[in-house]
């Protein structure tokens, strides 16, 4: 038997409410109280209790599928996540480079290729610094300092709020053309001194200074730098050039000679104002600090990067199984407890579900050529997740990169072909985003539906409760007038006034 709720809260039998308002006409002409307004609620909820069911579960019905497509569009999006770097290359073509010395790092890139150098580093990149002569600790005259380096000059202007060694050195550093040249005072035992330093290793970035003053103390601070190949040591032997003073030496000191690195890399001559040495070797860069000067070589060895290949294939294999696990609980059935998933028997879930589950298994090649995940150590298991064999896949990635790269090719590779399908399947006017806008469209026009039905509730209760009241009204005045006729001329079992005057 079919019931409705009433505003209340109680439940009513529609039939019960019909025949209590048969009642009500008995009620009414024998003087009993109607209650008009529970007994409209019943008639009218009963009305429209189809309409309201029906409304009610295909708005649950939208949201549960409109919940289950955005968990399958959150583990679609992580499963195209895994599949970047594999998709497109950049993981196979990942390579690392290392040596087997000291004070040598180096990183690859994608345009490296693998081999093994014979590297042998003679000196480091070093950056020159001057030390001046003892600088009074009063004020200096005024003019300027015009410091170059490497073809930038910067000019400093020199007056009265600035004149003294710290107002210099100040003056330098916060120069907006400063051509990389960083000024320091040091009080020392004997008087002041000011320290240039180049910002930037490398012979030609020796530090110049050229001064325009009439005041001795000022003119002081000029100073030429220039280069040698004399060993500092024995004036017999030549070494690699090096930075030197050679004006101005009287009231400056080198206390670090400004140098290129020099090193050989498989018996090549190689030189760099910095110790980055980027290029020398293809897609390699090189950093080199003192600890790498040596007699002796060391081997730097650049080879395909797969400890992070093996990474990132094994994350596809878990964000893949994870879409796996979540598809299965969408699509479920339990027949004891009669429940189902969201997505049982849908149509855009079997086409994901199928199209993914092809391009897993399909093989990459024809005849003996052909590879598939299966070659790498990665097999389809029953349950369609899939389950990697780690010493399998290990090798594969050490003795077999022909099958990797093939598996994996950028083109029609398996990550390749699962991205593309992922990509029609996310974007936006594709499957998930046609659904998901016919879902919202649909609760919408739910809602408008909704609104009506309430307008024409509210407009059924006031018409019964007009119609009930004047029924009641009615039956109430009959039940007088006979109550008055019954009087005057008497019932079933009395006499009425008039009976009595008739005789």
């Amino acid at each position: 038997m079919t019931t409705v709720a009433t505003t209340t809260g109680s439940t009513v039998d529609p039939t019960s409410a019909v025949q209590q308002a048969a009642q009500s006409i008995i009620s009414g002409s024998t003087n009993s109280t109607m209650d008009v307004n529970s007994l409209v609620t019943a008639i009218v909820n009963a009305k429209v209790a189809g309409q309201t069911d029906a409304l009610n579960n295909k708005k649950t019905s939208d949201n549960t599928q409109l919940t289950a497509i955005g968990t399958l569009k959150s583990v679609l999006s992580l499963l195209q996540s895994s599949l970047t770097n594999l998709s497109n290359g950049t993981a196979l073509g990942a390579y690392t480079a290392s040596a087997d010395g000291k004070g040598l790092t180096a990183t690859a890139d994608t345009t490296a290729v693998a081999g093994s150098y014979s590297v042998s580093v003679s000196n480091i990149a070093t950056s020159q610094s001057l030390t001046s002569g003892v600088i009074g600790s009063g004020a200096l005259g005024t003019g300027s300092l015009t410091l170059n380096v490497n073809g930038k000059s910067s000019t400093v202007n020199i007056d009265s709020s600035n004149n003294t060694l710290s107002g210099i050195a100040s003056a330098i550093n916060s120069a907006s053309d400063n051509p990389g040249v960083t000024a320091t005072v040091i009080n020392g035992a004997d008087g002041q001194h000011l320290v240039l330093r180049s910002a930037s290793t490398g012979l030609a970035n020796a530090i110049n200074v050229s001064v325009s003053s009439s005041d001795s103390a000022l003119n002081s601070l000029a100073v030429t730098s220039g280069t040698s190949t004399v060993d500092p040591n024995d004036s017999t032997k030549t070494v690699t050039p090096y930075t030197t003073v050679t004006a101005g030496g009287s009231n400056w000191t080198q206390t670090s000679s400004g140098q290129d690195s020099h090193l050989t890399i498989a018996g090549t001559a190689v030189t760099s104002a910095s110790n980055t040495i980027k290029d020398a070797i293809s897609g390699v860069s090189m950093t080199l600090t003192s600890d790498s000067v040596s007699s002796s070589p060391q081997t730097l060895t650049v080879s395909q990067d797969t400890d992070n290949l093996k990474t990132t294939i094994n994350s596809f294999v878990t964000a893949y199984n994870n879409f796996v696990t979540t598809a299965s609980t969408l699509t479920s059935y339990d027949s004891t407890a009669s429940s189902q998933g969201a997505l049982l028997g849908d149509s855009m879930m079997n086409t994901i579900k199928n199209t993914i589950s092809s391009t897993i298994s399909k093989a990459i090649g024809t005849g003996s050529s052909a590879v598939n995940l299966a070659s790498i150590g990665i097999a389809l298991q029953p349950d369609g997740t899939l389950k990697t064999d780690d010493d399998a896949l290990s090798a594969a990635l050490s003795s077999n990169s022909g099958t990797i790269a093939k598996l994996f090719n950028s083109s029609t590779g398996v990550a390749a072909s699962l991205n593309n399908s992922l990509t029609s399947f996310l974007q936006t006017g594709g499957i998930i985003d046609t659904r998901t806008t016919a879902l919202n469209a649909d609760l919408t026009s739910i809602a408008d539906q909704q609104t009506q039905l309430t307008a024409y509730t509210q407009q059924l209760t006031t018409d019964y409760n007009a119609q009930f009241t004047a029924l009641n009204t009615l039956m109430s005045s009959m039940s007088t007038q006979a109550s008055y006729l019954t009087a005057l001329f008497g019932g079933t079992n009395s006499a009425g006034a008039l009976a009595t005057n008739a005789k």
